[in-house]
């Protein structure tokens, strides 16, 4: 085989590498489940984690409306910076190939908002205003529940 013909076969097998990647990154390890959703298939730890994490958020919720309720935007602030993007920082790479690109997408800008009404709540924004940035939030969350669900799966199942 000549220089030339095995140079090809390499840069060949590297495009192919890549698209097979690309193609699991934005796909991830997923199928249709019987309620037409999205079935995102994960190890029962990779599950649990990720379930905690969701719970964590709910939790973030019902805290910052109790602190819009009573007025304490300091409060408000620090639940909502604890699940902002620095929570999602440290996201096993194994188990981010996993998920869905628009699964990650809808989860990645859920921390960002939990940013911004951190923001807002530390700069004087109106109840009515931070009440507007969660009603938002929420709806990413109802459009994520909406479309997906996490199934556990164990090695003979994949």
């Amino acid at each position: 085989m000549t220089a030339r013909m095995l140079s090809i076969a390499a840069i060949a097998l590297w495009l192919v590498t890549i698209a097979v990647a690309v193609f699991f990154f934005i796909r991830g390890h997923t199928r249709v489940a019987p309620d037409g959703r999205t079935a995102v298939l994960l190890a029962s730890d990779e599950r649990d984690l990720v379930l905690t994490e969701m719970r964590g958020m709910l939790e973030t919720v019902q805290v910052v409306v109790d602190g819009v309720k009573t007025g304490d935007m300091k409060q408000v602030a620090q639940a909502a910076r604890a699940s902002g993007a620095a929570a999602a920082a440290d996201v096993n790479p194994a188990l981010m190939a996993k998920l869905p690109l628009e699964f990650k997408q809808l989860g990645l800008s859920v921390h960002k908002r939990f940013d911004e009404i951190a923001t807002a709540a530390g700069s004087g924004a109106s109840s009515e205003q931070l009440l507007a940035s969660l009603s938002t939030q929420l709806s990413a969350c109802v459009a994520c529940h909406g479309s997906y669900r996490l199934d556990a799966v164990t090695p003979a199942t994949k």
